[in-house]
């Protein structure tokens, strides 16, 4: 079954459960996948669809923490709760240590030598491992690593 059926098959039971958080979660995820498909007028894959989820996951922490500096946190566990239904449908993150021997590969691969060829790492670095760890993270261990 790919990830965008699973979806539709969980809004239908948070529905049946009447989890009103869960379904209105989902109904988000599946209306930006809708907005995608038509904009673009393709049928996604679940690499599409995981990107689109990460996507998603990112616009709540943003947003989690703007409404947490404003003191909002009727706002804020919303949105907590949202990434927490979202995060469920993504891989499992890497940990630091996995992440860290990833992009020394990649490093090795691409024969990255100096700051300069950051983006070049990135790159390769985005599609190998994007799913499964944040840019931000990928973004610190490759200056790390090359700094």
């Amino acid at each position: 079954m790919s990830l965008r059926n699973q979806i539709k098959d969980d809004i239908k039971t948070a529905m049946k459960a009447k989890d009103t958080a869960k379904r209105d979660a989902l109904r988000l995820l599946d209306s930006a996948m809708k907005q995608i498909e038509v904009d673009e007028r393709k049928t996604l894959s679940d690499n599409d669809v995981l990107a689109i989820i990460a996507k998603q996951v990112k616009q709540r922490n943003d947003s989690a923490a703007q409404y947490k500096d404003a003191g909002r946190h009727d706002l804020l566990e919303k949105e907590l709760a949202e990434i927490a239904v979202f995060e469920a449908y993504l891989p499992q993150q890497l940990s630091d240590d996995a992440l860290h021997d990833a992009i020394k590969e990649i490093i090795a691969q691409t024969g990255a030598t100096t700051m300069k060829d950051m983006g070049k790492v990135m790159g390769a670095a985005k599609s190998k491992i994007g799913h499964v760890a944040d840019g931000k993270r990928i973004n610190a261990c490759v200056k790390t690593l090359l700094g």
